[in-house]
């Protein structure tokens, strides 16, 4: 019982920082530190990602017609356009699983602790003040996906390579990069919901793999904490997303900047003075 309210706490974590830019797996690995379910460890490694599902689905139900080439409700030019979409998603995402299938278990080895994040948090929420200040002064060059070039698309992929630190933000990273070379915030915020899907599809079924590779099975908690940990996530994203999409449109992302600044900093006193 207390697992699956533990499973109910870390879905409302991960439903609300998923696509907000400060950083999913690394609030997951912060919350891990207060709140422990009495799993193995593979089974709570396997389980945080995994319950990222729930929120790519939020994405998949709000954005179900904008990205289904077969919508009848589309002609053959919105249907064309739909499939060029998918295909600067393929290739924005390439890096990603190239090195992101290299370096998942060293990553998972050596990066996933608090010192990691807090450095991280920092460092991109810097970099979000200073680069939305930078952005004032600029008009962007690409506000509409249908005019962002596959070089752009790929290009933005590379910046989502950062997010494979924990810490960092999948969707801070691709929006931040997006920013820096031209989009506007809506496009920028947008193509990172899309990139989102095939890559935590992607990696949701990786660590799946790798958990019952290693002997790893579900008992029957396990399953109920594991539906209810993405319920949650799906529910609380899908809230998460509408207001994303409506705080944009009169406010840039230096909020998040402070946010994940002022985080950084209580991370680094409560455990490099108070846990000890």
């Amino acid at each position: 019982m207390f697992d699956i309210i533990k499973a109910i706490i870390l879905g409302i974590v991960e439903g609300i920082t998923e696509f907000l830019p400060i950083s999913s797996t690394g609030h997951l690995i912060l919350a891990n530190e207060f709140i422990q379910m009495k799993q193995s460890t593979q089974f709570t490694d396997m389980f945080n990602v995994v319950i990222q599902l729930g929120a790519i689905f939020a994405v998949v139900v709000i954005y179900f017609h904008k990205l289904n080439p077969f919508s009848p409700k589309k002609n053959s030019l919105e249907k064309h356009d739909t499939w060029i979409l998918w295909l600067k998603v393929l290739v924005a995402i390439l890096p990603s699983v190239v090195l992101g299938l290299l370096f998942n278990d060293w990553m998972d080895a050596h990066l996933m602790n608090w010192q990691v994040v807090a450095a991280m948090l920092l460092i991109y929420g810097i970099l979000f003040i200073v680069i939305e200040n930078r952005n004032d002064r600029l008009t962007p060059r690409f506000t509409n996906l249908s005019n962002l070039p596959y070089q752009t698309a790929f290009i933005i992929g590379m910046f989502q390579l950062l997010s494979l630190v924990p810490g960092t933000s999948r969707s801070g990273a691709t929006i931040l990069g997006a920013i820096l070379i031209g989009t506007s915030r809506f496009v920028a915020t947008e193509f990172s919901f899309f990139l989102a899907i095939p890559t935590m599809f992607g990696a949701s079924l990786l660590k799946i793999f790798k958990y019952f590779s290693h002997g790893g099975a579900f008992t029957g908690t396990q399953t109920m904490v594991l539906l209810t940990g993405t319920v949650v996530s799906f529910i609380v994203a899908y809230l998460s997303i509408r207001f994303l999409l409506n705080y944009i449109k009169n406010n840039d992302f230096k909020a998040f900047g402070w946010y994940r600044i002022i985080l950084s900093v209580l991370v680094i006193a409560y455990f490099g003075f108070f846990a000890k």
